[in-house]
């Protein structure tokens, strides 16, 4: 669900009911603890616990998922090319706002094919 302003991302997830494929992986920041969606894995970094530290192979595990993650968020970024996106969009019709992400996200896709970028995904062992 798309939703205009700046509302929390995860008092937004926990409002919506989600089907995502069994068995794959969910990568999530710090600001979704606790959200779980059903057969799915949830991959996150480990927080720093009160009052302590976190330990050399918890900072590794961290960079490595941040290293996944910051390629979603450029993904997001390149989609938000699309002035209609990140720009007040003043159409009121009921499901209107995900229409205009989802061709949005087509674009981006199509764009892709026709110019594409070396975006591989370090192996995940």
């Amino acid at each position: 669900m798309t939703c205009e302003g700046r509302w929390h991302d995860k008092g937004l997830a926990d409002d919506e009911t989600y089907k995502l494929p069994p068995k794959k992986k969910l990568y999530q920041d710090k600001g979704f603890q606790g959200f779980v969606v059903a057969e799915v894995e949830i991959i996150q970094p480990k927080k720093k616990p009160r009052n302590g530290e976190l330990t050399t192979e918890e900072k590794m595990e961290n960079r490595r998922i941040n290293s996944i993650r910051v390629r979603i968020e450029h993904v997001i970024s390149s989609i938000k090319r699309y002035r209609i996106v990140k720009d007040k969009l003043r159409l009121w019709r009921e499901g209107i706002h995900d229409m205009v992400m989802e061709t949005c996200c087509g674009l981006h896709n199509y764009r892709l094919r026709y110019r594409p970028w070396s975006y591989q995904f370090p192996n995940e062992s």
